[in-house]
């Protein structure tokens, strides 16, 4: 990673693709993009190899959308409803701020890849093609990790005694 404006022109737009279907929003895309890659730069000598480039910064670019959204207070489990409902059915239980919460701190206990791809679905509502394409898998991997995070919630849930 020694030529990092290559890095830069190679992965800006898929970041700023990814970010931009994260919110929603072309000006907060492109700011939170000029962000991962600022964060990346500084930080390229942590890139362990491990992962695709292109999954590190996707990361950085969620980590800083997510502290945005921490930091303006608008990070709310209430706001999962309408048309996305059928990616997360645990609504009714989100409505309640102290089951919300629980999902909130089982989601955090989760490991990964299980917390990234139900995160990436839910929040990010991203397809199963789209997630299978950062993890360098396929769509049905995506399917098959979601629906098992799913299930490790609700199993969660129900040892804590929530009625779902």
């Amino acid at each position: 990673m020694d030529n990092f404006e290559k890095l830069y022109r190679e992965y800006f737009q898929y970041v700023h693709f990814y970010l931009l279907r994260l919110c929603g929003d072309r000006e907060l895309a492109e700011e939170l993009t000029q962000e991962t890659f600022f964060a990346a730069l500084a930080s390229k000598e942590n890139f362990r190899y491990d992962s695709e480039v292109r999954t590190w910064l996707c990361k950085i670019g969620k980590n800083k959308y997510f502290e945005k959204l921490r930091k303006e207070k608008k990070l709310d489990f209430g706001d999962f409803g309408g048309e996305r409902a059928d990616t997360f059915d645990l609504q009714a239980s989100l409505v309640d701020k102290e089951d919300a919460l629980t999902i909130h701190r089982i989601l955090h206990q989760l490991p990964e890849p299980y917390k990234e791809v139900f995160s990436l679905r839910t929040f990010g509502e991203l397809s199963f093609m789209e997630i299978g394409r950062i993890f360098g898998k396929s769509d049905g991997w995506a399917r098959v990790t979601y629906g098992r995070a799913k299930l490790k919630i609700i199993e969660k849930m129900k040892e804590d005694g929530h009625e779902l």
